[in-house]
């Protein structure tokens, strides 16, 4: 187990699954808690950098699964002595994970039968992966976005090999409720995630800037702060949970009277 589960309610677990072995799942160990009265809603999450492993990210998700969701990492599962792959991987394994996710949804042999919330699914990631993130957004099946450590460059060509080559005119193709979380201005993403934030009109979308730079908290025990807010949007959008929520929520909201946050939002209460 990863951190005896994390701080949830449900404590959760690292595998891989044989039906999906190119992706990481962490889930709550006890799937019994799941049924007909509460279901799994879904995240799918790209890596920093692309790299097809969530090692970077392992604590972070970890402990946002252990709030009752089914996180479905791209890329094989880190291995316990450390090593780091650093194989690249596409946008499209993003939704690779959903299509999986709605398979063992339907199927009776499968620990997942009639134990996912199909109509509550979330696309996240983290710097490359924000970028397959935002490449995928129009996919009608997502109900939120939450973007980190990311922002489409104003040159399409900007940025190392093998990110996703996006334009501004992405953005328009976002149909859902979206977070923001950026490292503030020592985040090489800050501009690109700030302009982002200044272009997107038509959705409702919430910034959050922690001055920790390109690498946010997402090592610190428990994903950090980074992993706090993320799970407050997630149980908000995905779980109606309208107490998380309040982080988000009101003029000030919550969120920007927490030591070292600063915030903005646009069509928003």
């Amino acid at each position: 187990m990863v951190e005896e589960g994390g701080t949830g309610k449900y404590p959760a677990l690292m595998m891989t699954e044989a039906s999906l072995p190119t992706h990481t799942i962490f889930r709550p160990k006890d799937m019994g808690a799941f049924g007909k009265n509460e279901k799994l809603p879904v995240i799918a999450w790209g890596n920093g950098a692309c790299y097809d492993s969530p090692f970077e990210h392992v604590n972070f998700l970890n402990e946002v699964a252990s709030h009752g969701f089914l996180v479905i990492a791209i890329g094989t599962m880190p291995r316990e002595t450390g090593e780091q792959v650093k194989e690249r991987s596409t946008s499209s394994k993003l939704l690779d994970a959903i299509n999986w996710a709605i398979a063992q949804n339907k199927d009776k042999k499968s620990p997942y039968y009639n134990k996912i919330d199909l109509t509550k699914i979330a696309v996240s990631g983290m710097s490359c992966g924000g970028l397959q993130t935002l490449e995928v957004a129009a996919d009608p099946r997502i109900t939120t976005l939450v973007v980190c450590n990311s922002g489409i460059f104003r040159d399409p060509k900007g940025g190392m090999p093998g990110l996703p080559k996006l334009s501004k005119d992405q953005l328009k193709k976002i149909h859902t409720p979206t977070l923001y979380l950026l490292g503030g201005p020592s985040d090489i993403a800050y501009e690109n995630g700030m302009d982002d934030f200044r272009q997107i009109n038509h959705v409702p979308i919430y910034v959050a800037n922690m001055d920790v730079g390109h690498g946010g908290t997402y090592a610190q025990p428990h994903g950090g702060e980074f992993a706090r807010v993320a799970t407050h949007w997630y149980k908000w959008q995905l779980k109606g949970d309208t107490q998380a929520g309040k982080l988000f929520t009101g003029n000030p909201s919550a969120l920007s009277q927490s030591q070292g946050w600063t915030v903005d939002k646009k069509n928003m209460p």
